[in-house]
């Protein structure tokens, strides 16, 4: 038999979806026991808007996921998904609300348990917070890939090209992001500003650290040759992959909100479609999707940036509905495809 085609071969989607497909229909059973035909609904659709929230992350991901050694891309899946649900979607949830409402970490954890719809609104009223730090390091991540002086192939060509002929003068992309901090600064309700700023300024500090710490350590490792990502590097990048996801993540759950106040489900069905977003990432990287789809990669930066973006306009209480936003990522990811698949075929005839 042909490994390629035994579903036991690693680029087999059963061998890659199938544990998050089956953890999702477990966890859809436990909430149809919970609350009926309702809960499973809104558990279905909690997983959808993480999924269409999160799909860019995934194309990232998986560039750098392919960089890890076995080992490193192991403790993605395993220790990665822990903190990815649990960390980022329940505890970090609890931090920011009791560090920006003054409150106990054990009056919060009893808000979110007993009075799920007070917690709710006590993370929204942290939203600019987060969509401050969030926002702010979600556009240093496009500006990261596209003002590259090195980058030489483009897909939106006269705008990419600018971008990465601004490239060639030092330390642009760092002027540009607080140029964008500075005006956010300025044009926002006053008693946010210093929050704000605060919280802008934690997004840029953190993307330039670990990106110092990953050049830092990358120079040890020859990713010319065969050589991965280990020990420090790896442990760089591997923090840059959870940031990313944080990134994603807060803005779902603050939108989770909107549709439900049961923690439990938001949990549930969030943890799910981060499962989900986890194993699309393993499948993009074994199956080499980054360089079969040739501006996979640059669709999926342009999404972030426009997320990146919609999370600073929401500053100015600019509220747009969370399908669309959801959207914005696709239609940039299907696009990218939809081109690079036309332009491949156009170069074999």
């Amino acid at each position: 038999m042909d490994v390629m085609s035994s579903p036991l071969h690693s680029t087999h989607p059963l061998r890659i979806f199938g544990i998050s497909g089956a953890l999702t229909i477990a966890l859809g059973v436990l909430m149809f026991i919970y609350g009926g035909l309702t809960a499973l609904w809104l558990f279905a659709v909690l997983v959808i808007l993480e999924v269409t929230f999160s799909f860019d992350n995934a194309v990232v991901n998986s560039r750098v996921l392919a960089r890890f050694s076995p080992l490193w891309q192991k403790l993605f899946l395993t220790v990665g998904i822990f903190i990815a649900v649990f960390v980022v979607r329940l505890l970090l949830p609890i931090v920011i609300v009791a560090l920006t409402a003054s409150l106990g970490a054990g009056d919060v954890i009893n808000l979110a348990l007993n009075h799920p719809a007070e917690y709710g609104h006590k993370l929204h009223e942290a939203a600019p917070l987060i969509d401050a730090f969030g926002g702010t390091f979600l556009l240093m991540i496009g500006l990261a890939y596209f003002v590259d002086r090195e980058k030489d192939v483009h897909w939106l060509h006269r705008t990419e090209k600018a971008l990465s002929h601004l490239g060639k003068i030092r330390f642009i992309k760092l002027v540009m992001i607080l140029v964008v901090t500075g005006v956010v600064y300025l044009t926002i309700n006053p008693p946010l500003q210093v929050a704000v700023l605060i919280a802008s300024l934690m997004g840029i500090a953190l993307h330039v650290g670990l990106d110092w710490v990953s050049a830092l350590f990358d120079k040890q490792v020859d990713t010319s040759k065969t050589q991965k990502l280990v020990g420090m590097a790896a442990f760089a990048s591997f923090m840059y992959l959870e940031v990313l996801d944080a990134s994603f993540s807060f803005d779902g759950v603050v939108g989770a909100f909107a549709i439900t106040t049961s923690v439990l489900l938001i949990v549930a069905g969030l943890g799910a479609g981060a499962l989900w977003v986890r194993s699309l990432t393993v499948y993009l990287m074994r199956t080499g999707a980054l360089a079969k789809y040739r501006y996979l990669e640059h669709g999926a930066h342009w999404a972030i940036l426009a997320l990146g973006i919609v999370m600073l306009v929401k500053l100015y209480q600019v509220e747009m509905p969370e399908w669309l936003t959801g959207s914005i990522g696709l239609i940039f990811i299907v696009t990218a495809v939809t081109t690079s698949v036309i332009e491949k075929r156009m170069q074999q005839k």
